[in-house]
């Protein structure tokens, strides 16, 4: 071994096992997001009801995208793990800063156990969707997923013949 790290790309059945590793535990963090917002929207529907509303969509988001991600491993949907946990994110911050509008009592409470478990998962599907963005293949309108490129093909034809 000479220390150096193949950079070969890999082709799609040697990718599989690591793609499906990640949509495994991108669907693991949904569910995290969706039981973090159910176990804290019970006193969102007492203290400010647009929140638990949020709280709803979001699960729901949550929800859908993780059975998205069940079927396949595209781009849209780690697009919307992106935005969702993304949005999410920003709302803490909002929430635990400036406050939100009819919600000042988290102000300063940066402590609160739920409020850190959600952090964490949250960025973690963050980061997760942004990585999973960045590396999956965009398939063109009309393409063959495993079609190969037309100059690869002709190139690949003068070769035989010559």
């Amino acid at each position: 071994m000479t220390g150096e790290l193949d950079m070969e790309p890999m082709t799609p059945h040697q990718a599989a096992p690591r793609d499906q590793v990640g949509r495994a535990v991108g669907i693991v963090l949904l569910l995290g997001v969706a039981l973090i917002h159910l176990l804290d929207a019970v006193a969102k529907f007492q203290e400010t009801r647009y929140v638990f509303w949020l709280y709803i969509a979001l699960m729901l988001a949550s929800l859908v995208v993780a059975v998205v991600l069940l079927r396949t491993d595209s781009r849209l949907a780690w697009t919307l793990v992106v935005l969702a946990s993304g949005a999410t994110i920003v709302g803490f911050i909002l929430s635990r800063t400036t406050g939100l509008p009819g919600a000042k009592d988290d102000i300063g409470n940066w402590a609160e156990p739920l409020g850190m478990a959600s952090l964490f998962v949250e960025g973690a599907a963050f980061l997760l969707g942004l990585y999973k963005v960045a590396s999956t293949p965009r398939i063109e309108r009309g393409a063959q997923p495993n079609a190969i490129p037309t100059a690869v093909r002709s190139s690949l034809a003068s070769k035989r013949t010559a």
